[in-house]
């Protein structure tokens, strides 16, 4: 038997992420917040699996119902003996259902939720926009992608093929991964004439994790939605709008052609508002490592869309790596915002060019004790 959170449960044949954790905890945060400014939260899990997620949306966000379909007709016993010994049978619904019949029949009986979980492998582009509606307006939406091979520059055509986006090996590529699945989402969502906006997302290694809220809005967000260049001569990003396409330059002047990738999710990759009501249950959940990470995603969430890992700003000044929290703070003194990120503990996010990340950490290399004297 499992415990995570409030929930007891057997794996059985299921597949089961441990080390995912993290996401199941924020989404539970996530609800949490929903429920108490709506007073009313309907959860569809399209893809369930052990049914780990529906129960801990039941029992500690409260939801008043929960929908727990799985696809794999074999996990039906321990399906049903998990959530069984924990809901009364009026609370949900297990069915063994493809998802997008699932979300069409939603769609059909006009039977919205407020919040759909699909944790899929590969990528949710396949049941996306059938998702979108069964969404409630205002609802929210958490999506999984496990493909980082495409997301990460190594299989553009693959990126291409699923998420309609040329994605370019560089050193941010793990939130590049994020950025272009919210970016599909938005561009779903606006077709429909419907608005995506991120509530948090979360890098856990080979797992993307986003949660948007949809709403209804004729307007489109086209500065959000565009293209992320990268200089390999000098290792500056800038993110480009659409207008900006075949005359991005690089401020060094270098005559190779920059890295283009895109389009992908240029915006914040959280929303504050979210984030703090989130930061709020998780203190009085006693979680210190989800208020730790939060706290970490409201300083990141408005920076620009790429970061700089330590080692790439040692490489290119050919120097040590820099002591992150110093050079942070230097940065901070000359007038820039930078933070540390949740994509690596070697790396932060800032608003600074990365002549000047280089130009601080020198001086923070000349400002350091000889090794001898520092031992």
């Amino acid at each position: 038997m499992q415990q995570e959170g409030a929930a007891h449960f057997e794996v059985g044949k299921a597949f089961f992420r441990v080390s995912s954790q993290m996401g199941r905890d924020l989404a539970v945060l996530a609800a949490i917040a929903y429920k108490q400014t709506h007073s009313h939260l309907r959860i569809l899990d399209a893809m369930t699996g052990c049914g780990v997620r529906p129960l801990r949306y039941a029992l500690e966000a409260k939801a008043d119902y929960v929908w727990a379909n799985e696809g794999n007709e074999e996990l039906s016993a321990c399906l049903q003996a998990n959530l069984s010994q924990a809901l009364l049978p009026e609370r949900y619904r297990l069915t063994h259902q493809d998802a997008n019949a699932v979300f069409f029949d939603c769609y059909q009986r006009q039977d919205f939720y407020d919040l759909i979980d699909i944790d899929s492998f590969g990528s949710p582009m396949p049941t996306l926009s059938t998702a979108l509606w069964a969404v409630k307006l205002g609802g929210l939406m958490y999506l999984t992608s496990t493909d980082g091979r495409a997301t990460s520059g190594r299989a553009p055509d693959s990126s291409l093929k699923t998420y309609g986006a040329w994605a370019r090996s560089h050193p941010a590529v793990h939130e590049q991964g994020l950025r272009l699945l919210i970016g599909a989402v938005a561009q779903q969502a606006a077709a429909k004439g419907l608005v995506a906006q991120p509530v948090f997302s979360f890098y856990n290694g080979e797992v993307n994790r986003a949660m948007v809220r949809i709403t209804r809005d004729s307007s489109w967000l086209s500065d959000r939605f565009g293209f992320l260049a990268y200089c390999h001569s000098c290792g500056q990003f800038q993110p480009a709008s659409w207008q900006k396409l075949g005359r991005i330059v690089c401020p060094c002047a270098t005559d190779e052609p920059l890295s283009v990738s895109g389009p992908m999710w240029l915006g914040p990759l959280h929303n504050q508002a979210d984030l703090a009501a989130m930061q709020r249950h998780a203190l009085e959940r006693e979680w210190p490592i989800c208020q730790s990470l939060i706290a970490t995603m409201q300083a990141e969430a408005d920076l620009p869309p790429y970061f700089y890992p330590l080692a790439e700003i040692g490489r290119r000044g050919k120097m040590d790596i820099p002591p992150r929290s110093d050079l942070i703070d230097l940065l901070r003194q000359n007038g820039f915002v930078a933070t540390r990120t949740h994509f690596s503990s070697q790396a932060i996010k800032t608003n600074a060019p990365i002549a000047d990340c280089i130009r601080l950490a020198h001086l923070l290399a000349q400002q350091a004790p000889p090794a001898s004297l520092a031992n």
